[in-house]
């Protein structure tokens, strides 16, 4: 598809890289002519250097023949105003980010209505609703959650006395009375969609799928389980930190925020009256342990310095806090942290970009299914899908254990009338208006559930 990406900070360069690596005609936008070269030269895109409100500039970009028209500049107001003018230049589908707290359900609606938007996006609130799925499981490095929530995924990453190191996974299956699947390993940086006979090792990074239920059963009976997180301290007032903390107050936990600009301070107690906000810096680890480092269930590092957010977070680390979460943008000291032993490491940039890539192969293909949901995982090697399997989809009543499946490609769920969650074994088989989960290899880019099959 032909995609426009205007805006090319952070998260628009990885919306533009993304897009590119999925294979779709890419044209880059923004105003700085140093941001359009440095573009230029790393991926395989056309650029335009101009404001994505430009007609001449946007006519140079091909607007007229644009499938997805994606606007994730710094001003909500200029990405709605680029869509607008867009959408009535020719494009078909038309994204904007939009982050403004001050813009309410209802306000969004109405914008989204009046300017024909496809779709808006807010990477902050994306971002705090996946830290707050973290902060419910602590045990998990990640958590993703499929059909409303009747299944879950999470990934854990095993220690020395952990009790699934040195199992295979047939025994560990035959020992737990739970339904779940282990669906995928990371193991010295290799994915491996693991059969029966694979024995899982220290160091390795495991994603299970499972109902909510059986996976807090499960996290229990393998003696995963950690604190309920009561009390956390957030470090950095940023967006993402009042998303957050309204989210986390709202299910009656303790916040404190420590920002150290006075203004934003003086903002973030208006909006938020039952969370504590602190004046200071918390980089300086005198103010964390004068405000109860030692005594918190949860730390989160949500500062715009990921050097800071890194530095903190092992701070923390030596008092161990229980549940440390770290904001890492760039990809380099990402890696890093997670060598440096960091509990678990969140990019707003991915989450983004995993929302567009989404949004473009459920356009890309819509007959027989459709994708509901789309998340990467184990460090972008991997993906889950969730299908809604229409009518005439080919794998409509087979038995999972006679369908020619890719290799690299497992069915870990099935959602049955939108409430039933089925952990399913050879002899399953899918039916009509069945949600879907699929693992898979990244490298296969599933657009369609027939696409699993050889």
């Amino acid at each position: 598809m032909n995609i426009i990406v205007v805006g090319c900070g952070k998260i628009g360069t990885a919306v533009v890289s993304a897009l590119a690596s999925e294979g779709h005609d890419v044209t880059a936008m923004d105003e700085n002519p140093d941001v359009i070269n440095e573009i230029t030269n790393i991926y395989d895109v056309m650029a335009v250097c101009g404001n994505g409100t430009d007609c001449e500039a946007l006519e140079e970009a091909r607007v007229d023949v644009c499938d997805i028209f994606v606007a994730v500049t710094g001003s909500d107001e200029l990405n709605m105003l680029s869509c607008f003018i867009a959408k009535k230049m020719g494009a078909k589908h038309t994204v904007a980010r939009i982050r403004n707290p001050e813009y309410n359900d209802r306000s969004l609606s109405f914008m989204r209505h009046q300017l024909e938007l496809s779709m808006s996006i807010n990477p902050e609130l994306s971002m705090a609703q996946e830290l707050h799925n973290l902060l419910k499981i602590p045990s998990a490095y990640k958590v993703e959650y499929f059909s409303r929530r009747n299944l879950e995924m999470i990934e854990v990453r095993l220690k020395k006395d952990s009790a699934l190191a040195g199992k295979k996974i047939s025994k560990i299956r035959d020992r737990e009375k739970q339904h779940f699947l282990i669906g995928a390993v990371l193991r010295d940086n290799e994915l491996h969609i693991p059969d029966g006979n694979f024995e899982l090792r220290e160091g390795d990074t495991v994603s299970i799928v499972a109902s909510p239920a059986d996976m807090q059963k499960l996290i229990k009976s393998l003696d995963m389980i950690k604190k309920a997180v009561k009390d956390v301290m957030i470090i950095g007032g940023s967006k993402t930190a009042y998303y957050l903390a309204r989210i986390l107050s709202a299910t009656g936990t303790n916040v404190k925020i420590i920002e150290k600009n006075r203004e934003n301070c003086l903002k973030l107690g208006e909006l938020l009256p039952k969370t504590v906000i602190i004046h200071g810096d918390g980089s300086h680890h005198d103010i964390l342990m004068e405000e109860g480092l030692r005594a918190i269930d949860a730390f989160v590092a949500l500062t715009g310095m990921d050097e800071e957010n890194i530095l903190t977070s092992l701070f923390a680390g030596e008092f161990n806090v229980p549940k440390i979460v770290t904001k890492i943008n760039s990809d380099e000291l990402t890696k890093m942290g997670e060598k440096l032993g960091l509990d678990s490491v969140i990019s707003t940039k991915s989450i983004t970009a995993d929302i567009i890539i989404r949004y473009a192969r459920a356009l890309e293909n819509s007959m027989g299914s459709n994708i509901e949901t789309l998340y990467k995982f184990m460090e972008g090697k991997a993906e889950a899908i969730e299908f809604n399997v229409r009518k005439g989809a080919k794998i409509i009543g087979t038995p999972i254990k006679e369908l020619s499946l890719k290799q690299g490609i497992l069915i870990a769920g099935i959602i049955r009338e939108r409430k039933t969650a089925i952990i399913p074994t050879g002899d399953d088989i899918i039916n009509e208006d069945d949600r879907v989960i699929v693992l898979a290899s990244a490298t296969h880019r599933l657009g369609d559930l027939s696409d699993i099959l050889r």
